[in-house]
């Protein structure tokens, strides 16, 4: 299969209607070619492309900081000479000078399917910008790595941020080019707006389901993303950032586990598999130690779940992960009912409001969470009719 850089890089029918244009690109590590070039390089050695600026995300075009609310610098390509502006720095919109240092933008990043991924809310940004200021939009479509499926609440009205670009549910089920169509009618925007797709994109087919398994290497999108399995855990196991619990940032499994050295994992599992078994279809779960090497519980060894979802038994139609990880919450709650277990802090320069709730874009899971009399039922009443709600709304800008 083609990925849109790819497409691009090999159709001089795309690639002359760049030409005598300034080109910038908006790009990450895992912006890279079949061969594992990377964009910026591939691109600059197109005589019909004229490379004048590029633009890094949270984490930075090279990818090397690790957490959140670590900014990055602006710098000069040090091999292709032009500027490369950071959209995670002291600004996360486009600055209004930067917009004049091209006419066309492309962007390509790898996404991991979850509206909370700060490269969504990026994406609006730079299509406001391009609005406001008459650029045209070019997204080099990449695949969805957690595939179509659809989970989560929709983000309420007044809870937007930068991990809360509007009210989709944690697992949108889109790729990138698809989602600047939703923004395009959603936010009624007027700007030249084009998807170079992708060619042989089969996210329904196994094993795979949305990554092209064999076909194309892993690139880290940001530096906790080593693998398949974390994409696919990542719409619930995110949530574990609002929580005290480890998300095994620190170990060589981060976004795929969650655990604590006052916890009990095997207890947690069966409280899990006596609440909702139901929703723990798809993977499996085993009780393990870790021990945090830098973040939460660095140095402590934490009783921990893993979360499987690379095994023969996976079930990608079956398996919930914002469910799971809502029903690992409720499990501790239930198990250590004074439990400390939502962090405060300003999270993703969201200020005043608890972590957990601007992850999910309102407070539903969390009071959902501490209240002793709801169960399973409650949830999935709240919850089941904005994902229907969302599989409609989406349909019309599906690509695939």
């Amino acid at each position: 299969m083609n990925f849109g850089l790819d497409r691009l890089l090999s159709d001089d029918a795309l690639k002359a209607q760049l030409k005598g244009r300034r080109v910038a690109l908006l790009a990450h590590p895992a912006s890279v070619t079949k061969d594992l070039g990377h964009a910026v390089d591939a691109l600059a050695a197109c005589p019909e492309i004229e490379l004048t600026a590029a633009f890094g995300p949270q984490h930075g075009m090279k990818g090397d900081l690790q957490d959140n609310m670590m900014e990055s610098p602006d710098y000069r390509d040090p091999v292709h000479g032009f500027p490369v502006f950071s959209l995670y720095g002291e600004v996360r919109r486009p600055r209004d000078e930067w917009m004049e240092t091209f006419d066309v933008v492309l962007i390509d990043l790898q996404d991991l399917g979850c509206r909370i991924y700060t490269y969504v809310t990026t994406l609006l940004y730079v299509l406001e910008a391009a609005a406001k200021h008459g650029k045209s939009v070019w997204v080099l479509d990449r695949p969805n790595p957690a595939g179509r499926p659809v989970e989560g609440q929709t983000l309420k009205p007044g809870w937007e941020s930068f991990v809360g670009a509007g009210p989709m549910p944690m697992r949108h089920g889109m790729t990138m080019g698809e989602l600047g169509l939703w923004f395009i009618d959603r936010f009624k925007l007027d700007l030249d707006y084009r998807v170079v797709e992708m060619q042989g994109w089969a996210p329904e087919a196994g094993p795979g389901f949305g990554w092209p398994l064999g076909e194309r290497a892993w690139v880290n999108p940001s530096p906790n993303a080593p693998n398949l399995s974390m994409a696919r855990a990542y719409a619930g196991t995110v949530m574990l950032e609002g929580a005290t619990l480890s998300e095994g940032r620190g170990t060589t499994r981060p976004l795929e586990l969650f655990g604590a050295p006052d916890i009990d994992a095997r207890a947690v599992i069966a409280e899990m598999h006596a609440l909702a078994p139901e929703w723990l279809g798809g993977c499996t779960l085993r009780d393990m130690w870790f021990e945090p090497t830098f973040h939460k519980h660095v140095g402590q060894l934490c009783s921990g779940v893993q979360i499987h979802v690379d095994h023969p038994g996976y079930d990608h139609a079956a398996f919930k992960p914002w469910r799971v990880q809502a029903l690992g919450f409720k499990a501790i709650r239930r198990l250590y009912p004074d439990y400390d277990l939502w962090r405060d802090f300003p999270y993703e320069y969201a200020f005043g409001k608890l972590p957990i709730d601007v992850i999910n874009g309102g407070p539903g899971l969390r009071e959902w969470v501490d209240d002793a009399a709801a169960g399973p039922g409650d949830l999935e009443a709240a919850t089941r009719p904005d994902e229907a709600a969302w599989e409609e709304a989406r349909r019309g800008v599906l690509l695939y």
